[in-house]
């Protein structure tokens, strides 16, 4: 085994790493500007939906408030008149984006340190550049990609954005592998 205090640079670098790679893949390439396209008749759904000040947060629309009510007739037509929509408010005003950045940075730090702890359980100070890889590769793809999916099987989010996301996540772990496997203790 390898003392986890011995990884907090590889942790940190790593973070650093994916960190600017994603802002290349967010902000310089057009990889993902297709991800959420404009809904039809933007400025009749915004003023149809500004009256009813909705606070920020997570919604579905129609929502029965219990098994009973979701077979119900009334709802069953609710349902079958749509739309349907599941939907998130964001708060008005200006969008920043220095607490998402931030909260980012932190999470990057948080994949590589389990990455790194599941490493430093398995191999030993002085471990192969394709063995410490492997490890925090594979665990580094799951916490930067395994989740996604879940969104386009359960929520509906678009095929295309789910994998171009597991294809940046893919991206995210092989940096951090890299990353761990050339700084790992020797």
């Amino acid at each position: 085994m390898t003392g986890l205090a011995a990884l907090w640079l590889p942790i940190l670098l790593s973070a650093v790493i994916v960190f600017v790679a994603s802002s290349v893949i967010h902000m310089a390439s057009p990889w993902h500007k297709s991800d959420y396209p404009k809904v039809p008749n933007e400025d009749k759904v915004m003023e149809a939906l500004r009256p009813l000040s909705i606070p920020p947060g997570d919604y579905m629309i129609p929502r029965p408030s219990s098994h009973q009510e979701m077979r119900s007739p009334a709802f069953l037509e609710k349902r079958n008149r749509g739309p349907i929509l599941i939907m998130t408010v964001l708060p008005n005003g200006p969008v920043t984006m220095s607490g998402s950045l931030l909260s980012w940075f932190i999470y990057c730090a948080f994949v590589g340190l389990f990455a790194g702890y599941v490493a430093s359980r398995a191999l030993p100070v002085g471990a192969q550049y394709l063995q410490v890889f492997r490890f925090v590769g594979a665990t580094a793809f799951m916490g930067y990609a395994g989740a996604l999916w879940q969104m386009s099987i359960w929520y509906r989010r678009a095929w295309s954005t789910t994998i171009k996301s597991t294809v940046d996540g893919l991206i995210y772990a092989l940096l951090t592998a890299g990353t761990f496997g050339w700084l790992w203790p020797q």
